[in-house]
């Protein structure tokens, strides 16, 4: 077995749930749901006020091909269409339903027909899944390749190397045969040859379930990776399975490749078994301010104030709370902030947890190059953001920066570096169409 090939960061697992199934009990007042809990064009709201709707019906369609579907993950009525802040700091439009806490299916699911691979992305189309490891890419999208030859190999990600989150571990302890289903879905329709499913060693339990699930199938290979963020990553995912390396401004199909999240892999299956969307996800509830921490299926929409009330409630006054994980989570707006289709974490850290410390000047140590993933240069990209210099940064390749937070953790000048590198990358997108602008009018 390969040894991790690239830099990164030992980071503390704190996998505090990972032993614990999703509990399933868990039955929010109301729900409220965004239209953009995707990459891509928001849905457009297909409800009103007042009315009646059931899990699983349609309250809002997707809006172009990067779109997606959105369902009602609860029985009630519609009280508003309401704006909704996202963490971005944009505003779009929500579903506000009371739940009826009677959770009646909605009578028109089915289980979709599918006979070819034309059929099954259409399916894909209608089921509202998107990528459930963090991204939120529509996976009608994703897997829709104009030629299948291409693939070569499709990875199953089952990393999840952030601290404390074991939402995808409990999903392939619990969901095994989901993955397998889904996994044959893939072989069958996709044509694929080749599965890969990468796995952290800091899972013992979810190695053992996935080697034990395909013992038997010789097509499927479950790979054991070291314990070294940000393993998770796509193309370090790549790199340390295929030894390949996607390059700036590609995509893994590219260099033969496809990598969907393990969950997503089981919600694929589920859906076409059942006919049902996607309208819950397993999230893990945890972090140093919350009670009892613990893995909760929660519907879509769900309030986040809600969902840590089901976890014992704070045992002391949070000073950061996150959708995701410490390293690469982003701050909810507020407690009242719901659960998203691709939220696979919400963590409350305690107020010692959160201090963002008082960075000192650079030492020129070196050691944000040496743990980037991608051996950029964050100090020379600092350097060039602060003199607005595009044709730096470009030749810096800030693009390539997957703002893991690598540099920043092992700075000891406590540098905000990501920080910088995203404002880096917001930057170089206004030069390059500056420059664009500028040669059009050139040429005319």
């Amino acid at each position: 077995m390969p040894l991790f090939s690239l830099p990164g960061v030992h980071v503390p697992h704190r996998k505090n749930t990972s032993d614990m199934a999703a509990v399933k009990e868990f039955m929010p007042k109301s729900v409220l749901i965004p239209t953009a809990m995707h990459i891509g064009k928001p849905a457009s709201v297909c409800v009103k006020p007042n009315q009646e709707v059931k899990v699983g019906e349609l309250i809002a369609a997707a809006d172009g091909f990067v779109s997606s579907n959105i369902y009602s993950s609860v029985s009630g009525k519609v009280k508003k269409i309401d704006s909704v802040l996202l963490s971005n700091g944009s505003y779009v439009p929500g579903v506000l339903i009371e739940s009826d806490r009677l959770m009646t299916p909605y009578e028109g699911i089915t289980p979709p027909e599918i006979t070819d691979y034309k059929s099954f992305i259409d399916a894909l189309s209608k089921s509202g899944i998107v990528g459930l490891g963090g991204a939120g890419f529509p996976t009608q999208v994703k897997l829709s390749v104009k030629d299948l030859s291409l693939i070569e190999e499709i990875i199953i990600n089952g990393a999840e190397c952030e601290p404390y989150i074991t939402s995808d571990t409990r999903t392939m302890i619990d969901d095994a045969d989901k993955i397998k289903d889904g996994i044959e879905l893939l072989k069958k329709y996709l044509l694929a040859k080749k599965v890969t499913i990468g796995i952290e060693n800091n899972k013992p339990q979810a190695i053992k379930k996935m080697v034990e699930t395909f013992k038997d199938d010789t097509a499927v290979n479950v790979k054991a990776l070291p314990s070294l963020y940000p393993q998770g990553g796509e193309k370090v995912l790549i790199y340390n399975i295929t030894g390949k390396v996607v390059p700036e401004g590609k995509l893994p199909i590219d260099v033969g490749v496809i990598v969907i999240n393990c969950t997503t892999v089981a919600a694929i299956a589920d859906f076409v078994k059942t006919g049902m969307p996607l309208v819950s996800k397993c999230v893990t509830v945890d972090g140093s301010a919350v009670k009892e921490p613990k893995n909760v299926i929660a519907p879509i929409g769900s309030s986040i104030s809600e969902l840590i009330e089901f976890a014992g409630g704070f045992k002391e006054e949070p000073g950061k709370v996150l959708y995701g994980g410490p390293m690469m989570g982003i701050a909810v707006p507020s407690l009242d902030s719901p659960v998203l289709k691709n939220t696979n974490a919400i963590i409350a850290l305690n107020k010692k947890d959160s201090v963002t410390p008082e960075p000192t000047e650079c030492i020129r140590c070196g050691m944000c190059v040496n743990n980037c993933p991608f051996n950029l240069q964050p100090v020379k990209i600092a350097a060039a953001y602060n003199n607005k210099d595009g044709a730096e940064l470009k030749d810096l390749k800030v693009n390539l920066c997957m703002e893991c937070g690598c540099c920043s953790y092992v700075c000891p000048a406590r540098r905000p570096l990501v920080q910088t590198n995203r404002l880096g990358k917001g930057y170089l997108r206004e030069f390059l169409a500056m420059e664009a602008k500028k040669a059009q009018e050139e040429k005319a």
